[in-house]
């Protein structure tokens, strides 16, 4: 009987320690990151590859078990592109149940300083599973272009700045859907009606605001330079923005736009050719755009840098007015030896 009861005993031990690591390889913390970590997923990520991000980010004590469990539950043949977050004290279960089902954690995409179409594709690669590659092509796409209402010239148009959530592995698609909704909600009515009451599109409103930020670095003189500019435009007068200059001549670290500068023939020179560019010089932001659309209404026609270098500008009514403030200025790019 003594040895029935040890022998019950012993059984229940070996049943209570299965149990116990059953439960430690299915439920147990195994997973110490010092911070939130993430495993990113493509479509060409490897097991070993998930694993190796595993020992590398999200501090795993036994990686056998993840491994052998891994395999029970067949993910080596399943794996699921995203970006997942592993939190500390995570199990393998609770790590294997998400990234076998897919559950990501969204991302946030900010992009802004941005140009051209090259910088935005990059900025987007660098933060989302989507390559730059295939961003370029749907945005040089003149039929794709055109069902979202844009041309591959004024495409970028379509971007607002700010701070947006999405899975990691959103397609170029999907994403730019996404940014059509955003646009759509950007321009409400009383955008759009302030943009009508000006005779400009949004885009034409996007465009001018480009222009009105690459001039100046001042935000408060945003509806000062704006209204110059809607000045000259209704008065049928070259913008003659020197920013539009360096986006033809393709450098925008010209200090000194010169005479051999403004005979360059591209549409956007504003020296040669009226009214707006065709596209814009970069992506304005939303208080760029809202600089254009509630601008200081005034009779300036000519603007120039102040000589203080201190960023911004002397406004004239005149041009003889404005030849003393351009005088003043190249003066002192003279003494300062700016070429």
């Amino acid at each position: 009987m003594k040895g029935l009861l040890a022998g019950l005993l012993a059984g229940l031990l070996l049943l209570a320690v299965l149990a116990y690591e059953g439960y430690q390889w299915l439920w147990g913390p195994n997973f110490y990151p010092e911070d939130i970590a993430y495993v990113y997923v493509d479509e060409e990520t490897t097991f070993e590859e998930v694993c190796g991000q595993l020992e590398r980010e999200a501090g795993v004590r036994r990686l056998a078990g993840f491994r052998r469990l891994a395999e029970t539950l067949k993910y080596p043949e399943r794996l699921r592109t995203g970006r997942y977050a592993i939190a500390k004290g995570a199990s393998n279960l609770t790590v294997l149940n998400d990234l076998r089902r897919g559950h990501q954690v969204p991302t946030q995409v900010t992009f802004n300083n941005i140009r051209l179409k090259e910088e935005l594709a990059e900025r987007l690669d660098e933060q989302l599973m989507l390559t730059a590659d295939e961003l370029l092509a749907l945005w040089a796409d003149s039929l794709y272009c055109d069902s979202l209402g844009f041309t591959p010239t004024t495409i970028l148009t379509l971007f607002i700045p700010n701070t947006y959530e999405f899975y990691w592995n959103v397609s170029a698609k999907r994403l730019m859907a996404r940014m059509k909704r955003e646009y759509e909600a950007f321009w409400t009515e009383g955008r759009l009606a302030k943009a009508k009451a000006i005779g400009l599109t949004p885009v034409e409103v996007a465009i001018l605001a480009s222009i009105v930020e690459e001039e100046t670095a001042m935000a408060d003189e945003y509806p000062l330079v704006a209204g110059l500019y809607l000045n000259r435009l209704r008065a049928g007068i070259p913008l003659q923005a020197d920013p539009t200059v360096k986006y033809a001549v393709g450098d925008f670290s010209l200090r000194r736009v010169l005479y051999e500068h403004l005979e360059v023939d591209s549409p956007y020179n504003t020296y040669k050719y009226k009214g707006l560019p065709p596209g814009p010089l970069r992506i304005p932001t939303i208080r760029g755009i809202d600089g254009v659309l509630n601008h200081t209404k005034h009779r300036y026609m000519y603007m120039c840098a102040k000589e203080d270098f201190s960023g911004r500008h002397n406004f004239a009514v005149t041009l003889a007015e404005h030849n003393r403030n351009a005088n003043r200025y190249r003066a002192e790019l003279n003494r300062r030896k700016i070429r």
